[in-house]
């Protein structure tokens, strides 16, 4: 999603401390009802993101490293079962 131009919304913050996300400003950031958002304070400038886009970026670099790293997803699993067994003979003296 490309980021949308800079616009100034005006907010008012009530008095238990809750505001209003305009419709507009969560449809151009795809917030629903419910979701999430991690807030910052940036000098003196507050800035919101949606976890859930956190998330997907989160995602998106493990993609891009898996395929960076030239490692089929079965090769992959087998590597992790591999682990597996072996943390498990080393906790347990057992196979997993």
């Amino acid at each position: 999603m490309a980021s949308p131009e800079r616009k100034a919304i005006d907010v008012t913050v009530r008095q238990r401390r809750q505001m209003t996300l305009p419709r507009e400003l969560c449809d151009v950031l795809g917030i629903q009802p419910g979701d999430r958002l991690e807030i910052a304070v940036e000098g003196d400038i507050l800035v919101g993101r949606p976890k859930k886009r956190l998330a997907l970026e989160a995602l998106k670099e493990i993609q891009d490293a898996f395929a960076r790293s030239g490692m089929t997803e079965a090769e992959l699993q087998a590597a992790g079962r591999r682990v597996r067994r072996q943390l498990t003979r080393e906790r347990y003296g057992t196979k997993a």
